[in-house]
């Protein structure tokens, strides 16, 4: 079944070519447009294009067919190019000719992107959960460890005195920027197509308002040719946002694999959580942050792929932007997998105390000691000039850490602060699965 069936058949290796693997992705978008179709039709009936006694039996049909999506029991048969047109399919085969007047004021154009954008705002949802999970332990971590010392770089090199709870909620701090992209793209995201048909819109009476309400957008996408166009900027957003989550967990998986490494030996992990050699026997390998680190390095590449795959599209539809959908259900699969795993890790990391008495590290208390003649009236650059030759002459010795007191250093984390940050953030991450939204517009 194909929605734009013609007298002339078409060759059957256009047709795999065209639409084989949106069978299997569009499978992410079943109870989505179901949802979509629900408030379609649910309008239809409002405006008077079906009849209330239609409207009704095209509800009743939906709902099943959502119970069969639930269910993992709706499949896209051979023959049929894609989601939209298995359920009319079905639908129609549920309510016969009623189930014909679904696609009335509507295109598959504004349909997926309803679709999409139904499926997408859920999943910066969730996404907005889990990262919520690492931030939590990842705060945790840093004020726990708040006191346990340990040097910190700067060009690969012992710079200051820095502390774990200073690193642990550096990421933390990391998480809740990401989370306002995340929430900016949710905001790009969470604006209704449906009704804007193929980008030109319908001479048909349709009420954009009464669909926007019933799936609860924020608001309408105004310009039916710009709700074609958005395909792409939507996606580029979230991308963006997911780069930026990637880019956190993958600096972190650096850290991790350093900090574990023999000259390091910051931090480590029981025998469970790391792996070993086929032939030297001593080897403990970070491999689950590696592989972290690796996917999450491939992940930022994403908002260059969408860039260059619809930069040089004109406007209305064009067949390229069907590559995007796989790119951003892979894109939430990998972040939210990574993410948890990294939770596993962080649950059984071990850290390493009195780390600064190594005496290799004593030349990481040159700044206290400059800061101290400071306190003392000495002008700094002369206190650094006077530090800098004892280090030098190599008669430095390891000083008294100092008291830290500015908002953000190893003695006033403000945890507290970056707490209160992340959850203002989380705010705006609030949609219903597809069962609630359709149950809630069932009852309207």
């Amino acid at each position: 079944m194909k929605l734009w069936k013609k007298d002339a058949v078409p060759d059957p290796r256009v047709i795999e070519f065209t639409s084989a693997d949106d069978r299997t992705a569009d499978l992410h978008l079943a109870e989505w447009d179901i949802a979509g179709s629900v408030a379609h039709a649910i309008m239809l009936g409002k405006t008077g294009l079906i009849t209330p006694a239609e409207k009704d039996e095209l509800l009743k049909g939906l709902a099943a067919l959502y119970d069969k999506a639930a269910a993992g029991d709706l499949i896209i048969e051979d023959g049929v190019e894609d989601i939209h047109s298995q359920i009319e399919k079905e639908l129609t085969a549920l309510t016969g000719d009623t189930g014909k007047k679904i696609h009335t004021g509507r295109s598959r154009n504004d349909q997926v992107l309803v679709d999409l954008r139904l499926y997408t705002r859920n999943a910066i949802d969730n996404l907005a959960v889990n990262i919520e999970k690492l931030f939590t332990r990842l705060l945790e971590l840093s004020t726990r460890h708040r006191e346990i010392m340990i040097p910190g770089y700067t060009h690969m090199q012992p710079a200051m005195v820095s502390s774990f709870g200073l690193w642990f909620g550096s990421w933390a701090e990391s998480l809740a920027d990401d989370l306002l992209l995340l929430g900016s793209a949710r905001a790009v995201v969470d604006r209704n197509p449906l009704g804007t048909g193929a980008g030109y819109g319908s001479s048909l009476p349709l009420d954009r308002k009464c669909t926007t309400n019933l799936l609860e957008f924020s608001d309408l996408l105004y310009n039916s040719a710009y709700a074609s166009i958005s395909r792409g900027k939507a996606e580029l957003a979230v991308a963006s946002a997911i780069a930026s989550v990637a880019q956190t967990l993958a600096r972190f998986s650096t850290d991790v694999c350093l900090f574990m490494t023999a000259e390091f030996r910051f931090i480590d992990f029981p025998d469970e959580f790391v792996t070993g050699s086929s032939i030297m026997p001593q080897k403990r390998n970070p491999d689950a942050f590696e592989l972290i680190r690796g996917r999450m390095h491939i992940l930022q590449s994403l908002p260059g792929q969408i860039s260059l795959l619809v930069s040089g599209l004109p406007s209305g539809y064009n067949r390229d932007l069907q590559l995007l959908k796989q790119l951003i259900f892979n894109a939430f699969s990998e972040v939210n997998e990574c993410i948890g795993m990294t939770v596993v890790m962080l649950d059984n990391i071990r850290v390493k105390d009195n780390l600064t008495d190594n005496p290799l590290y004593n030349p990481i208390y040159s700044t206290e000691e400059a800061n101290k003649l400071v306190r003392d009236g000495v002008p700094f650059r002369d206190a650094y000039r006077t530090v800098s030759s004892m280090v030098g002459k190599k008669l430095f010795e390891k000083t008294a850490l100092s008291e830290y007191t500015h908002e953000g250093s190893i003695g006033k984390l403000c945890n507290d602060e970056i707490g209160r940050i992340f959850r203002e953030r989380s705010l705006c991450f609030r949609s219903k699965t597809a069962g609630e939204l359709i149950a809630s517009m069932m009852k309207k």
